[in-house]
């Protein structure tokens, strides 16, 4: 009985073996879209898989978006026609292949979307991202970009570049932690910054959304905490009773 009750303590209180988190967003990477190698496109011209965008509507009825794929090597990144920034500029990210090219300046920016589903309400998710930032060419002073990051209800902002007049932020990885309040939630992604005019640019690229995992050496939550108080008032309880039945049965 001793053993059994042992056992029982340490199937409660032992971590269990990890499993895989299984991944909630499509085309998080930006790959599959009509881009050709070496070129950028306005997103509702590319055929973005798995995600929407949504124009800003400015006071003219005029519809805005200026959010571009861009594919690794791509010339008109730091010289051409478009969203051009300063450079050197870190083409590739540590994601690898295309990503995300938007306009930060809130004249002109536009949100890209995706619904998620298969939430559990109640349940903290992790989304992980790399972002990194530049200014237009050819425009003057400093400059500010992050990324406005909605998810359902809850609204999360990155890390904010504050970048010298033509200076470049390399990638950086992003780590929010969100709570579902429904099955199904979108997922928005809004590249704003400072000044309007001199226009800060976003970039975006390995977007992942997977199930709450707690650091190693995390302090339990207190459900694991009474779990384990009542699996040691168990085995407590055995060992006590176990002299009494050997005294009585002699």
């Amino acid at each position: 009985m001793k053993n059994f009750a042992m056992a029982a303590l340490a199937a409660m209180i032992l971590p269990t073996p990890a499993f895989a988190a299984v991944e909630l967003i499509k085309n998080g990477s930006f790959e599959n879209n009509t881009v050709s190698d070496g070129t950028k496109q306005w997103i509702f011209y590319a055929g973005l898989a798995d995600w929407s965008y949504q124009n800003r509507i400015d006071q003219y009825n005029f519809q805005h978006n200026l959010t571009f794929i861009a594919t690794p090597g791509t010339a008109d990144v730091q010289t051409g026609s478009g969203l051009t920034v300063y450079g050197p500029f870190p083409k590739t990210s540590p994601d690898g292949g295309d990503f995300i090219l938007a306009d930060a300046d809130t004249d002109f920016n536009g949100t890209l979307y995706q619904t998620v589903k298969g939430l559990t309400v109640g349940e903290k998710y992790t989304l992980t991202f790399w972002q990194a930032a530049g200014q237009q060419i050819d425009r003057v002073g400093p400059t500010t970009e992050q990324w406005k990051v909605s998810f359902g209800n809850d609204v999360q902002y990155s890390d904010k570049f504050l970048l010298a007049e033509g200076a470049v932020g390399d990638w950086q990885k992003q780590s929010m932690t969100f709570v579902a309040s429904a099955t199904s939630q979108v997922l928005t992604f809004l590249a704003e910054g400072t000044p309007n005019g001199q226009p800060p640019i976003a970039m975006l690229d390995g977007v992942s959304l997977k199930a709450y995992e707690a650091p190693v050496g995390a302090v339990p939550e207190p459900s694991t905490w009474a779990m384990m108080i009542m699996g040691f008032g168990a085995v407590a309880g055995v060992m006590r009773r176990r002299p009494r039945r050997a005294e009585a049965a002699k």
